[in-house]
């Protein structure tokens, strides 16, 4: 047969596939002029694909200042959106006063934030296997500002609560689709810093907005708040236009058709044109709202470990009332004092993330092991994704161990430092459990890897919108220390799911539906 072949001498061709033909031929031969007319449907000759990360239109050719300022960028936007939460709550006290509102009312705001951070993922995340990363960056950043303006000139409660809901919907793309960009631009060992920096922007988010929150309602009025929004949101929109395209399927497509347009030979196509035209935005809408609950439905490992971490969550955004409640009532802290008693839990951030080299070396040792009992080494063989959890072990003693350190020590007579020093080891462990369920849930169900994230934030963000509802009433109720040894409880009932899952999850794994790996 006749191959068809690429004409290279020309500039801009060879600008465009730097290395040959810039598309593989992945075992499919090309057919002659007769036999296209023959055909009656048309045949792919090429697959068009990367000539490898040095290739000019992949993402990860890019400059490393380039990628990291991306990263950078969409950091800050999971950091927004995650502020805007949380910074709501400093708000209480006006916004019952001017909308003559109760307290479990102004509260619904702050957890219809959240569950529209758990429902929006639901629609943007399909919507960016067709239309790519950036559209959406974009879109939701910019109804994320028009939703901010309801909400900062509200002149009642209702308008309050809608407009909440949109604008936790609308941010929702930096909590979801913002992953996937970092593992465009980022690849084996390169990847541990980025995602490191990304992971930890949507914790920091829900515990500064307190302490930014804090000083912004006790020195002007409830407005200035949103006011601060919008104008950060603005830099931010801004900002997200210098984000590039880095799907790569979209790029890939895009490549495609340049080679096409170039050399006027149909033959060329991407993968992901393929499969694009072989679905609708409908049934991938439909198969990205059905297969987050098969997992959470048939698979005892990814229902538990989403539990686990909804439970965190929950207890984090429950902190959001009981640690105001806590300081200004037995510390007769004021609205931006106890703001600043959030910085407890960040300081638990970053000694987990301190750790972080620790247990990479841990994960190493374990693969190692592993390949050295084998029989036979398969160079090819993917690790266990058990071994991500021993962070998750860890964390899962610290957890219940901060509780019942905050709890017992949030007395009158007890210095104000003591309760904080407890939070530092919620926060701790709380970063640690999250790093090591979201690794594992990704490598245990590759193929199914944003469907698994997407069945955890729906669980967590959905536990947490419940726990707002609930959580003052209950520490007046059962009073601060068995309120908060309630949670304890909580937390130790299910603390031995990471070491059951590393120890007995390989087994697990080889009677499961959906984990591949």
């Amino acid at each position: 047969m006749e191959e068809t072949r690429l004409p290279v001498s020309t500039s801009s061709s060879t600008a465009l596939f730097r290395t040959g033909t810039g598309a593989k031929a992945s075992g499919v031969a090309g057919i002659s002029s007769e036999e296209k007319q023959d055909s009656q449907a048309p045949s792919i000759d090429f697959v068009v694909e990367w000539e490898g990360e040095n290739d000019p239109l992949c993402p990860r050719s890019m400059s490393l200042l380039r990628r990291w300022i991306t990263v950078c960028v969409l950091s800050m936007g999971s950091l927004l959106v995650t502020c805007a939460s949380s910074l709501y709550a400093s708000a209480y006290d006006q916004l019952k006063a001017e909308f003559h509102c109760s307290q479990e009312i102004a509260t619904l705001g702050l957890s219809l934030f959240v569950v529209g951070l758990a429902l929006g993922p639901m629609l943007l995340s399909p919507l960016s296997e067709f239309y790519g990363r950036r559209p959406i960056y974009i879109v939701s950043m910019f109804f994320f500002l028009i939703w901010l303006i309801p909400s900062a000139v509200a002149q009642n409660i209702q308008t309050m609560l809608v407009g909440r809901f949109f604008d936790g919907f609308a941010g929702s793309a930096f909590l979801s689709v913002a992953a996937g960009t970092v593992s465009d631009l980022f690849a084996g060992p390169q990847l541990q810093e980025p995602m490191m920096l990304y992971t930890i922007a949507p914790f920091l988010g829900p515990v500064i907005g307190p302490a930014i929150g804090g000083f912004i309602n006790d020195f002007t009025n409830w407005r200035w708040s949103f006011y601060a929004l919008i104008i950060w949101t603005f830099v931010m929109l801004n900002s997200v236009l210098i984000v590039p395209e880095t799907y790569h399927p979209k790029l890939l497509a895009f490549k495609a058709a340049e080679i096409r347009r170039l050399t006027g030979n149909e033959a060329y196509h991407s993968k992901s044109e393929i499969a694009v035209a072989e679905k609708s935005i409908k049934s991938t809408m439909l198969h990205s709202l059905y297969k987050p609950f098969e997992l959470l439905i048939f698979e005892p490992m990814c229902l538990s470990l989403c539990l686990y971490s909804a439970l965190l969550l929950g207890i984090l955004y429950l902190f959001f009332g009981a640690f105001p409640l806590v300081f200004r009532t037995n510390h007769n802290f004021s609205l931006w004092e106890s703001g600043l008693t959030f910085l407890g839990l960040v300081v638990g951030f970053v000694a987990a993330i301190f750790m972080n080299p620790i247990w990479h070396k841990n994960y190493l040792r374990l693969v190692e092991k592993s390949n050295s009992n084998a029989e036979k080494r398969d160079q090819n063989r993917r690790p266990d994704p058990e071994f991500r959890l021993p962070p998750a072990i860890l964390g899962g003693v610290l957890v219940p161990v901060g509780l019942f350190w905050f709890g017992w020590t949030t007395y009158r007579n007890v210095h104000w430092i003591v309760p904080i020093i407890g939070s530092v080891f919620f926060g701790t462990g709380m970063l640690l459990v999250f790093s090591g369920i979201f690794t594992f849930l990704v490598d245990a169900y590759p193929a199914y890897a944003a469907s698994a994230l997407a069945a955890n934030t729906f669980t967590r963000c959905m536990f947490a919108g419940a726990f707002l509802l609930f959580g003052n009433q209950m520490y007046k109720k059962l009073g601060y220390q068995w309120a908060t040894s309630l949670l304890a409880f909580l937390a130790l009932a299910v603390m031995p799911f990471p070491y059951l899952f590393f120890r007995y999850g390989k087994s697990i794994r080889s009677r499961s539906r959906f984990a591949t790996a």
